[in-house]
């Protein structure tokens, strides 16, 4: 099973480059992934006591350990997933012949999209842990929004692909709840156990419910349906295999896999029941209105869905072995129908049945495997669908589990089913029907000849719905392997003939009134309404989005009116009054409250109350930078005596790099903060902050307080050492226990980076600082040469400097940068190759390397900057985060958990025994990071803004001499 995933993972990977190189060709390669991982399916058949299970540690601390398990009903789905997989890929390799697939610009994206679908399906179907299948299932949706966005230069493929995305991602989002709420209840998220002892309760039906919620939006279930018939605006490939035998069927899976468990819980017959009724009798009719062929299809695909979740949820041994029947019985003929609406669309130009007449005249392979998938879907003998649609009536009218309810439920399936034969026939008649004309249709004179290549696999599907309805007893044998797993009910038999009994009789009711109603549909039209009784649920659903937009706007324009000064005293106030009002009604221990530990502390202390009252009243902006700066170097300081050297150390590098930040913002700014400002609002200002403080202060000391036990700040050391395999806690938690949150902390500042760059630049995002080859070009500006002039001296220290005014030169600066910037890369390096047992580490490593590209960015200008680290900040930032995420799969590789420790041990001559953790590369991503964000900051604010000071101004004197910046 996991060769399998890998096997499409691979495949995803170079599909592009066989599309790129073979073109259309290359889905030939491709449909042997999924029809090798097919044979793998069939050779390794699951009996009921013999299931196959991989268990992978992956994320145990978050109970995601890859858990597959290959028991009867996911090979069943495993068989849908990768056989029509496969034989849409065939068809691929045909539909996109008439497209032009050397050409189409998205092809070799569209090829890796489905190879990979296939993949997450199957990951999806085997998944016995719910929270990686839940992963899988979001990676279905985001395939199948890339899917149906495929012709993304059409705004209707574009809101087809957004719709759906919504939809079914709000109801993955209730389905993750839910998962979470059973999976703490039951103390498992393992499927197999949930559905063993299933949790009960109030909690336990509100995430029943929560989950169905997700599974029924994915399977197009009232009042979430519309999505589907909107998804028809992506190709037809995408309909035959995602819309009708696979993401469409994975809200079914999760349905049919929880019955066994869940059957009884209170919610579930009435969601599962009721919507899933309504959904077959709304969709039904809607389908006999529609004039395109791919709309008929695509209303009946969801009716049919409706049924398949009446069946399969209800509870019953018989039910579900009839809902699986229909459930395979729907994936064959409908993909074979969707298939031949390709063809047709292909070969005619158009899918609109009153645009078609005489079709059937010119293309009598089509023809027949479209009456073949068709009488299937209609359930006339001798097809799947017959004896699918017999097991239905059969079984819901002998349910226990529905109890009084079987008649109504049996009386809508069959109304329902008088739909179904009247879109059958109406897409039979409007595809290929005379339709009284003498002659064929301008659009189906003009046909050309289909390929042989291009039927063959509608024509596959349609042949195996005719066999299975000949010969169903290996079918019956293969559903009712899982049906057996559901209590209640009477074991069911899949037949061709039955004798005469009422699912017989209510069979040929359901034909006659079919067709009674069809061939009357004239008389029937006097009486259709011109709108919809019931509403227009896309409408709805369009009404939604612009509420949300009118509200998002009207929300916005009262929280964010363009102060920053406001945005912050709301947070802060927000920061204030709900931990307080907490603290005030809510229960709490009586805290233990000291000032300070030793004198040291108090001197500290002071001195950073000192600096914050004057950076309060000081009105020239560097000096309260400064003084700002003294209260961070303060904090540093009482980690020191506290005994967090790594805390200090780390507190004073960034407590530096801010400073330096802020002297580069400042440099475009008034020397002194406007008077006016300072004054207005100072009372409210500051009794917010002292509230601030006072808030952090008492949630600190009252959190201490709430501590009952041991802390785990005494296990530290010991996970450090023997799991971490390092002497020094923090660090080892950094990249190691806790790399988790480090990876998002790294993900954050890399954000951070090219926001930063991004406001700055606004045109040209990536880049490197420029060199002094490049001074003189239109993108660096206008530069001179100072190297001749007094000021400049004999010696050149740094390169950099030929090309700065002598004004702003310093030859003490310069020399003492050339002398101490290598002894500062040493001690970065040093702080990152020590770090794992000493004070240091990859953040401390690269705040180090960082200071001293900022030492050599004050000395030598923004062309030293280029000289010195003639990179792109990007891509550092690239390569860093790269090797963090890297060390994921070093780790698994390895033998330990995701983003942990693992030992690699070798012999070196003469060094001996070398030893080191793969934690040392993730170190070094947090390292390359953190350089590439100085050195973007440096670009962004610095550089940048060096160059458009530089620019002259009015009168043609440069920026930096009209006094109003400060350096």
């Amino acid at each position: 099973m996991l060769a399998i995933l890998i096997a499409h993972a691979a495949a995803t990977a170079i599909a592009p480059v066989l599309v790129a190189r073979f073109g259309r060709l290359a889905f030939y390669p491709l449909a042997l992934v999924p029809l090798t991982s097919l044979v793998w399916v069939a050779t390794n058949w699951p009996s009921p006591g013999d299931v196959k299970t991989v268990d992978l540690v992956w994320l145990p601390e978050l109970s995601m350990n890859i858990t597959l398990r290959f028991d009867t009903l996911a090979a069943i789905m495993s068989v849908l997933v990768l056989g029509i997989g496969a034989l849409v890929l065939l068809y691929c390799a045909e539909y996109f012949h008439h497209h032009d697939g050397h050409t189409e610009k998205r092809l070799p994206s569209f090829a890796a999209e489905m190879v990979a679908f296939a993949g997450a399906m199957f990951g999806l179907v085997t998944s016995d842990n719910m929270l990686v299948l839940y992963v899988f299932w979001e990676i279905t949706t985001v395939l199948s929004f890339l899917l149906v966005g495929h012709y993304a230069e059409r705004a209707t493929s574009r809101r087809a692909a957004t719709q759906a995305l919504l939809v079914t991602t709000l109801g993955g989002l209730a389905m993750l709840a839910g998962i979470v709420v059973l999976g703490n209840l039951a103390g498992t998220y393992r499927l197999s156990e949930l559905v063993v002892a299933p949790p009960t309760g109030v909690a336990a039906g509100v995430g029943v419910a929560l989950v169905l919620v997700g599974a029924l939006s994915k399977s197009a279930i009232v009042p979430l349906h519309f999505w589907l018939p909107g998804a028809m605006a992506a190709p037809t490939p995408v309909s035959a295999y995602l819309h009708a035998a696979a993401m469409v069927k994975a809200g079914v899976y999760l349905v049919a896999r929880l019955t066994p468990g869940f059957a009884d819980s209170p919610v579930w017959r009435p969601m599962v029941v009721t919507l899933g009724l309504a959904t077959m009798l709304l969709a039904g009719w809607r389908a006999v209105r529609e004039y395109d062929l791919k709309l008929i299809l695509a209303f009946g695909t969801v009716s049919q869905l409706g049924l398949i979740t009446v069946m399969v949820g209800a509870g019953g041994r018989d039910m579900m072995l009839a809902g699986l029947a229909m459930l395979v019985a729907h994936a064959i003929f409908k993909a074979a129908l969707f298939m031949v609406v390709g063809a047709i669309d292909h070969a005619t130009g158009t899918r609109d049945i009153r645009r078609l007449a005489w079709l059937g005249e010119a293309s009598r392979p089509l023809l027949v495997i479209a009456v073949g998938a068709t009488a299937s879907m209609a359930a006339l003998p001798p097809f799947l669908g017959f004896i699918a649609k017999e097991a239905d009536f059969e079984t819901v009218s002998h349910s226990a589990s529905l109890g009084v309810a079987a008649p109504v439920v049996l009386a809508g399936i069959v109304f329902g089913s008088v739909f179904t034969t009247i879109y059958s026939l109406r897409f039979l008649w409007g595809a290929f029907a005379r339709k009284g004309l003498s002659q064929p249709s301008v659009r189906v004179a003009e046909i050309h000849r289909l390929p042989a290549t291009f039927l063959v696999s509608p024509a596959i599907l349609a042949a195996a719905g005719l066999l299975f309805g000949l010969w169903p007893a290996p079918l019956d044998t293969v559903l009712d392997d899982y049906a057996a797993t559901v209590p209640g009910g009477q074991h069911y038999e899949l037949a061709l003939w039955h004798g005469l009994n009422l699912p017989l009789l209510l069979s040929v009711l359901v034909i006659a009134a079919g067709t009674a109603a069809f061939f009357g549909r004239h008389r029937l039209r006097r009486a259709r309404t011109p709108y919809l009784p019931l509403g227009n649920a896309d409408h709805v659903y369009d009404s939604f989005i612009r509420g949300l937009d009118v509200f998002s706007v009207r929300l916005t324009a009262v929280t964010q009116r363009g102060s920053i000064p406001a945005t912050q005293a709301v947070i802060l106030s927000t920061l204030v009054v709900l931990p307080a009002a907490v603290l005030a009604f809510g229960a709490r221990d009586r805290p233990e409250f000291r000032l300070w530990d030793s004198p040291v502390q108090v001197v500290v202390g002071l001195l950073m109350i000192a600096a914050a009252l004057g950076a309060v009243v000081m009105r020239n902006r560097l000096a309260a930078v400064l003084l700002i700066g003294v209260t961070g170097y303060g904090c540093g300081a009482i980690f020191a005596f506290h005994g967090a050297p790594d805390l200090a150390l780390t507190q004073f590098l960034v407590e530096t790099l801010v400073l330096v930040i802020f002297v580069l913002v400042l440099r475009s700014l008034p020397a002194e903060a406007d008077q006016a400002d300072i004054g207005r609002f100072r009372l409210p200002r500051a009794v917010l902050s002292l509230a601030v403080g006072a808030t952090v202060t008492s949630l600190a000391v009252f959190a201490m307080a709430a501590r009952s036990g041991a802390g785990i700040a005494e296990l530290l050391p010991d996970a450090a050492y023997y799991r971490g395999h390092g002497a020094n806690t923090v660090n080892v938690l950094l990249v190691d226990i806790r790399a988790w949150d480090t990876m998002g902390e790294i993900s954050v500042l890399l954000v951070a980076a090219t926001g930063v760059a991004s406001l700055v630049f606004r045109h040209r995002r990536f880049g490197a600082a420029p060199r002094v080859s490049d001074a003189g070009q239109p993108d660096i500006g206008p530069v001179g040469t100072y190297a001749n002039s007094p000021a400049a001296g004999e010696v050149t220290w740094l390169r950099g400097s030929e090309l700065r005014d002598p004004r702003h030169r310093s030859l003490v600066l310069e020399v003492a940068t050339r002398v101490i910037f290598p002894l500062i890369m040493v001690l970065s390096a040093y702080f990152f190759f020590a770090g794992h047992n000493t004070p240091g580490g990859g953040f401390a490593g690269g705040l180090t390397a960082g200071l001293a590209l900022v030492l050599r960015y004050l000395a030598g200008g923004r062309y030293e900057l280029g000289e010195t680290l003639p990179l792109d900040a990007g891509k550092i930032l690239g390569v860093g985060l790269g090797l963090s995420a890297g060390t994921a799969v070093a780790s698994l590789l390895l033998g330990a958990p995701v983003l942990s420790s693992a030992v690699v041990e070798f012999d070196v001559p003469v060094l001996g025994t070398v030893k080191f953790v793969t934690a040392l590369f993730f170190d070094l991503g947090v390292y390359l990071i953190v350089v590439g964000l100085v050195l973007d900051v440096l670009r962004s604010l610095g550089a940048r803004v060096d160059t458009e000071m530089a620019e002259p101004r009015t009168g043609g004197r440069p920026a930096v001499e009209t006094g109003t910046v400060t350096r």
